[in-house]
């Protein structure tokens, strides 16, 4: 074991991210596990484990069918794969609609279990009272307006917010209640530029967009997407490499391999040891 003791990494935090409002942009991904985490970590300033995990990882077709379990099991992944970011975990559908110690039970559980620093929350109508409460208790939130994946269901299809005035005075207003609640940053998601830009100039928290227009004050991309791993993305997403035909042709050129015996060759191979002559 070597005799200098090894200098601690401080991990950003959320008076770190409240801090930038105004200022250098936000940097932001999804991550689920911890190989990513540890590959993300030193261009990121916040990685989300995000209930998005449901959909590109497990393959539910919404976030709906998430677990609380799920999200710890790869906040724990990811906890363990980085050491600067700061990361923040997805609260799932029905961990924290039903009252503010429901909330505040399962939103300590994840936590105590992963050693994240923050939580976010969907923030509709009703759950201002609920940050407030959590905060009051000493757990970080971060919240999200505009289009809210959670409420697919509801909303009957992944679309945009914010398309007519009744709309645009509601998500205005949640972003307003969740700035004033303490929640240390907003995620705004699926909202015209003119509505993101207006909110981030309305709150005192940095604002980080998603499919909401670079007038935020931080981007936050699902990292799948923009490293290309599906056939199809959203409009807002940047393909920043195409991982998806890179893997594909390393699996078949691996394939092709193993069918002519061409791997594993002798330099992947082991052997016997020659005998040592007496």
């Amino acid at each position: 074991m070597s005799s200098h003791k090894q200098e601690a990494v401080r991990r950003i935090a959320a008076p770190d991210i409240r801090a930038r409002k105004g200022g250098e942009p936000l940097v932001c991904l999804t991550a689920y596990d911890a190989p990513t985490a540890a590959l993300l970590d030193d261009h990121c300033d916040l990685l989300l484990v995000g209930d998005s995990v449901g959909m590109v990882v497990h393959g539910m077709p919404n976030t709906v069918g998430v677990t609380l379990e799920m999200m710890i099991l790869h906040g724990q992944a990811v906890m363990r794969g980085s050491n600067r970011a700061m990361v923040v975990i997805d609260m799932p559908f029905g961990s924290y609609e039903g009252g503010k110690e429901q909330a505040y039970e399962n939103c300590a559980r994840v936590m105590k279990e992963t050693g994240a620093q923050g939580v976010k929350l969907e923030s509709g109508p009703t759950v201002a009272e609920t940050i407030a409460y959590l905060v009051q208790r000493g757990i970080p939130v971060m919240g999200h307006v505009g289009l809210r994946p959670q409420a697919v269901l509801t909303d009957g299809a992944f679309k945009a917010k914010g398309r007519t005035d009744e709309e645009r005075l509601r998500v205005m207003s949640e972003a307003e209640a969740t700035a004033d609640a303490g929640a240390f940053a907003i995620v705004i998601e699926g909202v015209a530029e003119g509505l993101a830009r207006e909110i981030t100039e309305a709150v005192d928290k940095p604002t980080i967009g998603i499919g909401a227009s670079a007038a935020c004050d931080g981007q936050i991309l699902v990292t799948p997407d923009m490293l290309g791993l599906f056939d199809w993305t959203p409009k807002f997403v940047r393909r920043y490499a195409d991982l998806r035909s890179e893997i594909g042709r390393a699996v078949g050129a691996y394939a092709d391999d193993v069918r002519a015996r061409r791997f594993p060759a002798e330099v992947e191979t082991y052997f016997s040891k020659k005998p040592v002559s007496p």
